[in-house]
């Protein structure tokens, strides 16, 4: 028969417990708390094509890409995220040499409609995380993810935001997530990062030593995960069982 735990005992085992539990998390943004997997450019493509833009994938690709590579560092930090949205619209609009502006304008609306909306589905469970833990947004963007996270009403959870144009390092490059460690002076293995990236953010957060949760998304993808046993979800939501 075993011996009755004791308090003393039973303290330990709490303690135990709190020591091994992340002190952070940390996000990845686009993709991941706007989207439950989806990065920008999939759901990009997917609206030119709804709004009656018929562009291949082969070239669709290519101008995203440089769309986005010419807003880094060049938008204002104020800019807002209806700008930053309908600037790359934009800027992709004009690469693919669309006769009809007004698709632009719609995808643009929709873009951000669908973004905002699933943020404010999700602010439920910062709310909840925020009371548990330090978090914290590690994101390539533009250098105006602090105006963004404003508009879309979910600076005030976040502890940390680490934008690659303004600290000069983009994901997996590991400064850019010591660099959010740091601020938050929380160690590696005292945080775990979600993100929907298996090249940026997985394997970016499995290089610094950090817990990674790979946020795969709704439809299954060939790709496995970058660690053997690393926990995969279809939706943030399912961050409640396993972190709260």
């Amino acid at each position: 028969m075993g011996s009755i735990p004791t308090a003393s005992t039973k303290s330990q085992r709490v303690s135990s417990l709190i020591a091994n539990e992340p002190a952070a998390v940390l996000f990845d943004f686009g993709g991941t708390l706007d989207a439950d997997g989806l990065p920008w450019k999939e759901r990009m493509f997917r609206l030119f094509l709804e709004e009656g833009a018929a562009v291949a994938r082969e070239r669709f690709d290519p101008s995203f890409s440089a769309a986005d590579d010419a807003l880094v560092g060049i938008i204002p930090a104020t800019s807002s995220f209806q700008e930053t949205v309908a600037r790359l619209v934009g800027g992709v609009a004009a690469l693919l040499e669309l006769s009809d502006r007004s698709i632009a304008d719609r995808v643009a609306r929709r873009f951000l409609g669908n973004a905002l909306r699933t943020i404010a589905e999700n602010v439920p469970l910062l709310s909840e995380l925020a009371r548990r833990y330090r978090l914290g947004i590690v994101s390539n963007f533009y250098g105006n993810l602090t105006r963004v996270c404003d508009d879309a009403g979910i600076r005030s959870f976040f502890d940390v935001l680490v934008d690659s144009a303004e600290v000069g390092w983009t994901k997996p490059d590991p400064r850019i997530f010591q660099r959010a460690l740091g601020t938050l002076g929380v160690s590696a293995s005292a945080a775990t990062f979600i993100g929907d990236s298996l090249p940026r953010d997985m394997a970016g957060a499995r290089a610094v030593g950090m817990r990674h949760i790979w946020l795969a998304g709704a439809e299954p993808s060939a790709d496995g995960p970058c660690c053997r046993g690393d926990r995969q979800i279809r939706s943030l939501r399912e961050l409640e069982a396993i972190l709260l």
